[in-house]
């Protein structure tokens, strides 16, 4: 009996020995909290003449070790990434621009990070009572992308825009062959989803970029971006 006892036992530590061990799950989605989307950010901590801290908060992800928070300044495009331990962290940037921020959720090794959705907000500067409208959003072509016109030659241009002052008036469209540099129409605001159509040849390379005007006069340059007819 002792025999079998130590068998049995032998082999019941083989078997869970061989278990395999499991499988490590994806983290899950950061809700986004403060800064809000579209918002005046007024509760930055000024630092200096030029920065001010700005403290970033959001819901706790299912399953995430760690999280990385990409701030974009809406105006050059150049992107920051910061690494944070918990759900919050406070991040030194340049008052007076428009940013946009998302979190990735960071999981074990052999996950897939997970990316919240974008919100953007402006950083508050010294004594500025009036904002520039944020940065079009061109949607439609994308940049890189291959077009093929449509009837008569037409195609449609789409973008996003939205400001934080709501005084968003006019957008100047901009389209050639060489920089973006030739306006070709100024058209009024009337929502955050705009589309032009026009016609264009095919087999060509162009160059747009949209500028959006507040009624203060301030502009954005969504910057330029390009797509081939086919």
């Amino acid at each position: 009996m002792k025999r079998v006892a130590l068998f049995i036992g032998g082999l019941i530590f083989i078997l869970s020995s061989c278990a395999k061990d499991p499988v490590p799950v994806d983290p899950g989605i950061a809700t986004l909290i403060s800064p809000a989307d579209n918002e005046t950010c007024l509760d930055g901590t000024p630092i200096n003449d030029t920065q001010s801290n700005v403290n970033f908060s959001w819901s706790e992800a299912t399953n995430a070790v760690s999280y990385e928070v990409v701030v974009t300044n809406l105006l050059t495009q150049s992107s920051q990434t910061f690494t944070a331990a918990s759900n919050q962290t406070t991040v030194a940037l340049t008052k007076a621009e428009p940013y946009s921020w998302l979190v990735k959720s960071i999981g074990e090794t052999s996950t897939t990070a997970a990316e919240s959705s974008s919100w953007k907000f402006y950083l508050a500067g010294d004594a500025i009572i009036n904002y520039a409208p944020f940065p079009s959003e061109l949607t439609s072509p994308r940049s890189g992308a291959n077009v093929t016109p449509g009837v008569n030659n037409l195609i449609i241009l789409r973008w996003n825009a939205s400001d934080v002052d709501g005084d968003l008036v006019q957008f100047e469209v901009y389209l050639d062959q060489n920089d973006a540099s030739t306006r070709i129409e100024t058209i009024d605001y009337q929502e955050e989803q705009t589309s032009l159509e026009l016609e264009v040849e095919n087999n060509v390379t162009y160059y747009w970029k949209i500028i959006a005007i507040d009624d203060s006069g301030n502009q954005s340059s969504s910057g330029v971006y390009s797509f081939r007819t086919n």
